[in-house]
């Protein structure tokens, strides 16, 4: 046994360089690699990150400047409608006014007529009440020489 605890000990005793090169080893490699590969990529995810805090951002600030720019659509279109009616209701009151115009301008024209009519039918009764005095005038002196020149 004593042998066998003396070969382990002399295996343990060789293979400290390589338990002291492994352990320095790791620490180099901590020291030299791994150290700045974890600030390395923690700057990369810092980075990546902010990226995509940036890129939500810039989604936010999009979907505000489209709800705004819907907005204003929606305001423009009432705008115009708005203005669309009452333009409508200008034509329909000037049409109005107009049509009124020309019925009292026809209303006039009109009257007018009838009064010319009434004056015509009027100077037509005079003329007539005054032919018929003359006509009666030479009925009865057509009729008359006749009568006298057949009682004769």
């Amino acid at each position: 046994m004593n042998e066998i605890l003396q070969q382990i000990g002399a295996l343990l005793l060789g293979a400290i360089p390589t338990i002291l090169l492994f352990v320095v080893l790791v620490a180099a490699y901590q020291l030299l690699v791994q150290g700045p590969l974890n600030r390395t990529l923690a700057a990369r995810r810092a980075r990546t990150e902010g990226a995509i805090e940036d890129a939500h951002k810039a989604i936010a600030q999009a979907e505000a400047k489209a709800t705004e720019y819907a907005d204003k659509l929606r305001q423009a279109r009432a705008e115009i409608f708005k203005m669309r009616e009452q333009r409508t209701k200008q034509r329909n009151v000037d049409r109005e006014s107009s049509l009124d115009v020309a019925r009292k301008a026809a209303g006039a024209k009109v009257s007018q007529a009838k009064a010319e009519i009434d004056a015509e039918a009027e100077r037509a009764k005079v003329t007539i009440q005054d032919t018929a005095g003359e006509l009666a005038n030479q009925v009865v002196r057509a009729v008359l020489p006749m009568a006298a020149g057949s009682s004769r």
